[in-house]
């Protein structure tokens, strides 16, 4: 929803407290990439000695002090692609593949293919309650972990081609969005069942067999795969092969391949990388993705791996991925990735109270999955200045959270399963969004090839009830007629200085009086209060109490009690 950053809407006082600040250090620090060159006469600044420029990304060098790594997360700011995706608070999630129609959550990648057999595909459908649940960008599970791929792939047997009416739901989806003013967003599983090795899986399922014979209870995973004995897995065998790391050319041409006449031109591009068999397959998906469907605002890299406790993991080199990303498709964003995403820590659709934007690392963040940060971003606290300055942080980054949750008790649709309510939907809307995260709620179509009316009329409520709640400001530029009664505040930082606010309070003006009324820590690109009562005021006004540098605020804004 568009929100005007106008100061005249509304009289926002900011009230500094100097001694809450941490003071700026005189001399200041070098962003990440090459330092400023240094004037002819003197030697360059060392890199303690250099000015801090905002970066989306930044070294902790070993002479920094305390003050300058503060110094240095308070000029963390996003690229312009992360920045539009957080100005994007709303992304419908799509779960529907193989798994739709086998009635599960995870699938074994043993799947017959003709299963996959929707009377249609309605993607307007999909669309058109997405955007009436106030979506602004959506995202398709082009590869779930089983492995089945909802698009002609080139490079396994395991697609759409191999369904009865060999759709490209990729390409549906990707037309379906754009033309509804969608952004788009795709899912590509790094794991991937159908391509476990033959040879291991028979093994594995025999091991299965002897744990269910001798009463041992069996993991998600082993069942499914019980549950599909005698098949094996659809694909090559790529995944966790244990195969070399040779030079590979990505592109993989394949016999007959309809792209070879453009990358011979170089209108197609090609770039030699170092892959194993699985890392190889997975860079041509990319490709194939990016090429024929992209550029996409965000891609999505899940990190799990169902059949890790059986023994079989993939090293990925993931720096290679974030790099033929980059050079594909520049602006998008990588969940996972650098410059990207992040998880928020749970699949409730519900942010921290303290919810930062600028993360430490210990790692390179273009180095690992989950951008460096411990335990997988479950972590209550993951960005305070106790973080910032432990003494394992190398890097900092703006690196903003994504807060998962889906409409229905599973990711996939279940006929037996009820969505949640429209209260329950602004619930987390006010929890997630408002609290500086993009809300990213899955609604899956079922196997009729549409979302259900119940899933849908429940979108279109929520939806109306965001409009009708945060759609106006009762204190239009700063004062009413009268006295206004409200019971939520939201205030937001302009991100283009990053995120500062520590902690804040929240004043309103009742008969000429002022009087705290809320409190709240980050504030980062929205963040709303709920009061525990509704107030009536004239004026509202927010204390800054402490913050990393001065901080630039957007406008207060009150919205009506009563929803």
């Amino acid at each position: 929803m568009a929100r005007s950053r106008s100061r005249a809407r509304l009289r926002t006082v900011l009230a500094l407290t100097a001694a809450a600040l941490t003071p700026l250090a005189p001399l200041q620090a070098t962003a990440a990439g090459p330092p400023a060159s240094a004037p002819a006469h003197r030697p360059a600044a060392s890199p303690c000695h250099a000015p801090v420029r905002p970066a989306s990304q930044m070294t902790v060098e070993p002479c920094d002090t305390p003050a300058r790594i503060i110094e240095k997360a308070a000029n963390i700011v996003p690229t312009a692609a992360q920045r539009a995706w957080q100005q994007r608070e709303v992304t419908a999630f799509t779960h529907f593949g193989m798994n739709t129609f086998t009635g599960r959550e995870w699938g074994s990648g043993t799947e017959d293919p003709k299963r996959f057999a929707p009377p249609r595909i309605d993607v307007a459908q999909w669309m058109r309650a997405y955007k009436a649940a106030g979506a602004e960008q959506v995202m398709l599970t082009v590869k779930h972990h089983d492995g089945f791929v909802l698009y002609p792939s080139r490079y396994t047997p395991h697609s759409v081609l191999a369904a009865p009416d060999k759709p490209d739901v990729v390409g549906a989806y990707v037309r379906a969005a754009r033309a509804a003013g969608l952004k788009v967003g795709l899912y590509l599983s790094p794991s991937d069942g159908a391509e476990l090795p033959h040879a291991w899986h028979a093994r594995w399922v025999e091991e299965i067999r002897r744990k269910q014979a001798e009463g041992e209870p069996l993991s998600l995973p082993e069942r499914v795969a019980l549950e599909d004995r005698g098949r094996t897995p659809a694909g090559l065998g790529r995944f966790g092969n244990g195969s070399p790391v040779t030079e590979r050319t990505i592109p993989t041409l394949v016999p007959g391949d309809d792209r070879a006449a453009a990358v011979r031109s170089g209108r197609l591009p090609s770039f030699t990388v170092r892959a194993d068999d699985y890392d190889a397959y997975y860079l041509n998906q990319v490709y194939e993705l990016l090429t024929q469907y992209g550029p996409v605002e965000e891609l999505w890299l899940d990190g799990a791996n169902p059949w890790a406790d059986a023994g079989i993991t993939q090293p990925y080199d993931v720096r290679q991925w974030f790099e033929t990303i980059r050079r594909l498709s520049p602006r998008t964003v990588v969940f996972q990735g650098p410059q990207g995403v992040r998880w928020v820590g749970n699949e409730k659709g519900v942010a921290r109270e303290t919810e930062w934007s600028v993360t430490p690392s210990a790692v390179d963040p273009w180095s690992v999955l989950s951008g460096g940060l411990p335990n997988d971003s479950t972590d209550a606290d993951i960005g305070s200045r106790a973080k910032l300055l432990a003494p394992g942080t190398k890097y900092l980054q703006w690196y903003p959270a994504e807060a998962d949750v889906s409409i229905r008790p599973g990711w996939f649709h279940h006929p037996w399963e009820r969505p949640k309510t429209p209260g329950q939907l602004l619930d987390l809307y006010e929890k997630s969004v408002g609290r500086n995260a993009s809300l990213l709620l899955n609604v899956p179509p079922g196997p009729d090839g549409r979302i259900a009316a119940a899933d849908a009329a429940s979108l279109t409520a929520f939806g109306r009830a965001v409009r009708e709640t945060y759609g106006r400001d009762l204190l239009k530029g700063g004062r009413a007629a009268g006295a206004v009664t409200f019971d939520r505040v939201a205030v937001g930082e302009d991100l283009r200085h990053g995120q500062r606010v520590e902690r804040f309070a929240v004043e309103a003006r009742t008969g000429g009086t002022w009087r705290r009324i809320a409190e709240g820590t980050t504030v980062g690109h929205r963040r709303i209060l709920a009061l525990p009562a509704p107030v009536t005021a004239d004026a509202v006004r927010v204390r800054v109490l402490a913050a990393r540098a001065t901080p630039h605020l957007g406008p207060v804004t009150v919205h009506p009690a009563g929803r």
